[in-house]
This record gives structure tokens, sequence and C-alpha cells, in this order.
């Protein structure tokens, strides 16, 4: 096996799917929010609860630029401050029902453009796709 090869086709993997995500998610009419405001919506769509940290981690936004847009999206109700049980110095984030309904409008946009895009794939091809993101997801976006 050429590592090297293998490696080239992971980074051009990656920029794809940076591509298509820009492409899938640039016309979701997603209320009154700004892209990145719709990025963390979506970051907290799949991941919530999360720190405030690491939503600034995973957009490579700083502590400062996240904390700001997360107030303006607390002030439209779409995600809201939790504290962790446990510690109560700890806040989590999470969306509000108002979010969670608007994230789940846009990911219904982006499931019709999916469906779109593999209209023509077999059965087969389908499910070798299914264990295709099955084992990047085990081995390489754990």
């Amino acid at each position: 096996m050429d590592k090297q090869a293998l490696f080239q086709k992971f980074v051009t993997f990656t920029s794809s799917v940076h591509q298509i995500t820009n492409d899938m998610t640039k016309d979701v009419q997603a209320e009154d929010v700004t892209p990145l405001q719709y990025k963390i919506l979506e970051y907290l769509a799949v991941c919530e609860p999360v720190t405030i940290s690491s939503i600034s981690d995973c957009l490579h936004m700083s502590l400062p630029n996240t904390s700001r847009e997360l107030r303006k999206l607390i002030e439209k109700q779409l995600c809201e401050k939790a504290p962790d049980p446990e510690d109560r110095r700890k806040q989590y984030i999470r969306l509000t029902a108002r979010g969670q309904v608007m994230m789940q409008a846009a990911f219904q946009q982006i499931q019709s453009q999916f469906w779109q895009r593999l209209a023509s794939a077999s059965d087969d091809e389908l499910d070798e796709i299914e264990r295709a993101l099955d084992v990047l997801q085990k081995k390489v976006f754990y």
C-alpha cells in the first residue's frame, strides 16, 4: 500500500467534505443568523450539550468571539446556557426548542440535497457508502 497516496486521497476527501458542506448549507434558510452563527447552531445540533471552549476549539474561534456570537444566539432564543449539575461553575450550551425546530428544518433541506445527489445510486452503492462512512467515522473521525 502506498501510504503517501492514501494520505493524499484523505486530504482531497476532507477538502471535498468542506466544499460540499459549504455548498449544501449556503442556501439553508435559517432565520436571521449569520453563517458563523449557523455553524455554531449546527455544531450544537450534532454535539450538544457542549462548553463554550469546545465550540471555540471546534470552529477555530477565539473565546471572546465565541462568547459574543453565543450571546447573540441566546438573545434570539436559539440556544441557552445550562449549568453543570456537578460543577456549577461550568456552563453548557444547548439548543432551545426554537433552535431545535430551526435546525430540524435546516437539516431537512440538507437531506433533500443529499438524496438528490444520490438519486442515481443503486442499493448496493448506498450500502457501500454507508459502510464507508461507518469505517471513516470509526477509524478517522472518532
